[in-house]
């Protein structure tokens, strides 16, 4: 068993005989995003999914190795004293008492779940961080042999690392040190621009289209020191986050003229340029860096994992770039994914097992959650008086296709949940992306998000070529692709002088939802072998309407965790403007439902992202 927990995006997985049975993040069980609590949910749902108990585990690995990160901390607020002590006086206690003694710590948490004596309890083991990402990346890859590229905030010391997967081993190249990251640089934007660090940088990348990049030497004459190998300096008079409380200081208000947005403040072009600048940067990065992994490795393919693989926009250029012949990204490519990197680096590396290279790639989809019965899934409904039919797969395709062609929203509950940040196809908000008003009805009355942020589309994997500019797939929802040009609408003059978020409204092609302001959209390639349903419901809607493409959205509202059962998904159903729920063969209608009463203002359920 795997664990990621104590930091952010806790989240347990668990392996058998090198194959992945169930991974989960703690924040589903708990409706807590981004909970960093030890994954006490996560952990009873993978065994109760194995079919094991505690006692009957090899390993428990736990993804970070906590001296080694008390090190850099240590050094860290050494090297920058006096500076940071208000910070150094925050975090040592909590390092003191709980993490510092983390093997201890853990042995606690599993006595107490589980009733187990210590020394009852399965070996505890430590992977490094970066081992961790790397382990989740190459070991479920297609790839006998790649170079492995991890890009993320930081690990213990490790910001950005490349390493070499062969067969069952990983071997360490090299890799760049903390202060000096990709991700934090990232990150100080996205404080910067007025969105929460660790989980607005996907804000940052979707506003990026709308600006322009003018601020790209700015940033490169006082902020970037970057080689033409993609290893970099930062200059760190211009940063916070080595000791302080926040990410960026005064000096970089000063060079970028004004203090950070308020959050839930007005978006003006200042942030949309920052935002273009800074995504044309991390880019640049990328590129140079993965150049350098295949001039020194001489592989053919490549696997990323860390915060920074989940930037689309750049995993989709180094697609097109062609330095690879095939890319492989992590789906849980964040912390939470280090869970199961962790699993399978024990697996693996520790105890030296056979590894046995699946054609596709051994994620299966990333169904890796729980689901329901039919008979729990009824109990439910039942119980509250919800009002509902049930039909055969067939029918349910075809009504539920004619629903969609005619505007309707609808929450798709199906099979086993996601693991990873991405609803692909198990836990996702579905509508018709030929509608022109559907970006604007799915952010505003259903998500009640930034009217900015685009949508997805989910497309049949045979069909992709034809209605994008992509050959290969895209099974996770993390490469960006443009519109083939056959589909494109064209601009008028006035249409193509309009200037910032007045760019919104404006159809850019024959499915003008998921088309971005720069004629892109992030893709999810849908297979029969990982998710028959889904594309079963794709079929039905492509034979109505000759259109083999939907949008796909997280099934939740802004600030809330993914839905896990039926009755997170019946009340996001309830509260928001969607028009039909699916549960299984279930279909319920909005308009035939029971009144919905709330005892309070349930928005305040769940902080801002």
């Amino acid at each position: 068993m795997g664990i990621s927990a104590f930091y952010h995006d806790s989240a347990a997985a668990i392996v058998i005989d090198g194959k992945i049975i169930a991974a989960a993040q703690e924040e589903r069980f708990t409706r807590k995003k981004h909970d960093p609590r030890f994954p006490e949910h996560a952990i009873r749902y993978c065994l109760r999914e194995a079919g094991i108990s505690l006692k009957a585990l090899d390993a428990i690995v736990f993804y970070d190795k906590p001296f080694v990160k008390f090190e850099r901390l240590l050094e860290t607020y050494l090297a920058f004293a006096p500076k940071g002590f208000v910070s150094f006086l925050q975090a040592m206690p909590v390092w003191i008492k709980e993490k510092f003694f983390l093997k201890d710590l853990l042995k606690k948490s599993f006595t107490k779940m589980s009733g187990l004596k210590p020394t009852q309890l399965p070996r505890i083991l430590f992977t490094e961080h970066h081992q961790a990402h790397a382990a989740s990346a190459f070991f479920p890859s297609p790839f006998e042999r790649a170079a492995v590229m991890c890009l993320d905030g930081v690990g213990e010391w490790a910001t950005s690392s490349v390493w070499l997967g062969n067969n069952n081993t990983l071997t360490a190249q090299w890799e760049l040190d903390f202060p000096h990251s990709l991700g934090l640089l990232y990150s100080a934007f996205t404080y910067y621009t007025g969105f929460k660090v660790n989980s607005g940088e996907y804000k940052l990348m979707g506003l990026a289209p709308y600006g322009v990049p003018k601020y790209v030497d700015l940033i490169y004459d006082h902020l970037l020191d970057l080689k033409h190998d993609g290893t970099f300096r930062l200059n760190l008079d211009y940063f916070n986050y080595p000791t302080g409380l926040t990410m960026t200081t005064k000096r970089f208000h000063e060079l970028f003229g004004g203090p950070p947005r308020k959050p839930e403040s007005p978006i003006t072009q200042k942030e949309m340029d920052l935002a273009s600048s800074i995504q044309v940067i991390t880019e640049d990065i990328v590129i140079k860096l993965a150049t350098t992994a295949k001039n020194e490795l001489q592989v053919d393919n490549l696997c990323l994992a860390g915060g920074v693989a989940l930037n689309c926009v750049a995993n989709g250029k180094l697609h097109k770039n062609k330095i690879f012949k095939d890319i492989f990204v992590q789906p849980a490519a964040g912390d939470a994914g280090g869970a199961l990197g962790a699993a399978l680096s024990g697996w693996y590396e520790y105890y030296g097992n056979k590894r046995q290279v699946q054609p596709f790639d051994d994620m299966r989809g990333s169904y890796l959650g729980p689901r329901q019965t039919s008979l729990e899934i009824k109990q439910y409904l039942d119980s509250i008086h919800a009002k509902y039919v049930e039909l055969d797969d067939s029918s349910l395709m075809k009504e539920v296709a004619t629903l969609l062609a005619n505007e309707h929203v609808i929450g798709w509950h199906q099979g086993r949940m996601e693991f990873g940040p991405r609803a692909l196809g198990g836990r996702s908000i579905i509508g018709d992306p030929r509608s022109p008003k559907m970006q604007s009805v799915m952010n505003l009355k259903i998500k009640y998000r930034e009217s900015f942020r685009p949508f997805a589309p989910v497309v049949k994997a045979d069909k992709v070529s034809e209605w994008f500019d992509f050959e290969g797939i895209s099974p996770y929802m993390l490469m960006v692709a443009p519109i083939a040009d056959k589909h494109k609408l064209p601009m008028s003059a006035k249409e193509e002088a309009l200037f910032g978020i007045e760019k919104l409204n404006v159809a850019r092609s024959t499915i003008p939802a998921i088309t971005h302001v720069d004629y892109s959209a992030r893709l999810q390639t849908v297979h029969k072998e990982t998710n028959p349903r889904f594309y079963q419901l794709l079929d039905a809607f492509e034979a109505l309407t000759g259109c083999p493409v939907l949008i796909n959205t997280s099934f939740n509202v802004r600030g809330e965790p993914i839905v896990c059962t039926v009755e997170d998904s019946y009340r996001c159903f309830m509260r928001t403007e969607m028009d039909c729920l699916v549960v299984e063969n279930i279909l319920l209608k909005k308009q035939d439902q029971p009144a919905w009463k709330e005892k309070s203002n349930w928005r305040e359920e769940f902080a801002l992202d």
